[in-house]
């Protein structure tokens, strides 16, 4: 869970900062930080929530957080940009 350490030092916080924002143990955030263990739904659902990201950009499911609304809405007009591409080169044959 390397992203929980990467969100965390990205918002300049300790550990045990989160840990007590989230009421999860130091020692295992620790773990999931370092891969020794792995945390449960309720877990993930709980820092995906903390920091903001979605449950998939937090377990490196996808490399776009897509959490806030502008995040989705430019996503989106990328993908209907890729859309108009392909039809202006179907319609071009």
């Amino acid at each position: 869970m390397n992203r929980i350490r990467e969100l965390r030092e990205d918002m300049d916080l300790r550990q045990i900062d989160v840990a007590n924002a989230t009421n999860i143990d130091q020692k295992t955030l620790s773990n999931y930080e370092t891969g020794r263990t792995n945390p449960d739904s309720y877990v993930i659902v709980t820092l995906a929530e903390f920091f903001g990201v979605t449950c998939d950009y937090l377990l490196g499911v996808t490399d776009r957080n897509l959490a806030n609304m502008d995040d989705a809405i430019e996503e989106l007009d990328e993908i209907n940009k890729r859309i108009e591409s392909v039809k202006k080169f179907l319609t071009s044959k």
